[in-house]
């Protein structure tokens, strides 16, 4: 399994996806860790199986470290529940929720067990995929605060953006044919 597997399986009206697939695994604005990690966390976010077996035999590939996928799937996993909790805050009229406390476990969040800007790249991605502005905004003000610029948070972005798509296809695909 791999890229190539995975982009092969993409019908011809998705060759822009394709493409992009292809160009996003050669990006060179993100480290190596930075770019299969946020493919990792992106395909862990919107979870579907095939997509997730390829990103990581391709990750596992090139060389991301377990502890490195743990934190990219660690990043899909606490900004699922992150987004919904804080985009909820964010929508609802009653402003009155977002001065509770949160009363949910994230300690993930201070000790992922791999760069914090690494992680910070992925949990944009996966809060790019789930819709979270207030989870956007909060992860990019703490790139900047690190100096990561414009062009490496869109980089991580553009893979979440690439790898939502590719997902989507294939889950109405595999739908159709079933």
């Amino acid at each position: 399994m791999s890229i190539d597997t995975l982009r092969e399986s993409l019908p011809a009206y998705a060759k822009d996806l394709s493409l992009n697939l292809s160009s996003l695994t050669n990006e060179t604005l993100l480290t190596d860790q930075q770019k299969w990690g946020a493919l990792v966390a992106s395909a862990h976010a919107v979870g579907q199986p095939l997509v997730v077996r390829n990103i990581e035999a391709a990750a596992r590939a090139a060389g991301l470290s377990e502890e490195a996928l743990n934190a990219a799937k660690g990043a899909a996993a606490i900004m699922g529940m992150n987004n919904v909790y804080y985009r909820s805050l964010h929508l609802m009229k009653n402003k009155e929720y977002g001065t509770l406390p949160a009363k949910l476990r994230m300690n993930l969040l201070a000790n992922p067990g791999v760069e914090k800007i690494d992680f910070e790249l992925w949990s944009t991605a996966v809060s790019a995929i789930n819709g979270c502005g207030m989870c956007l905004d909060a992860h990019e003000a703490e790139l900047k605060k690190h100096g990561v610029p414009n062009t490496s948070v869109q980089a991580a972005l553009r893979i979440a953006a690439a790898v939502n798509a590719v997902s989507r296809v294939i889950a109405g695909e595999l739908a159709a044919a079933a």
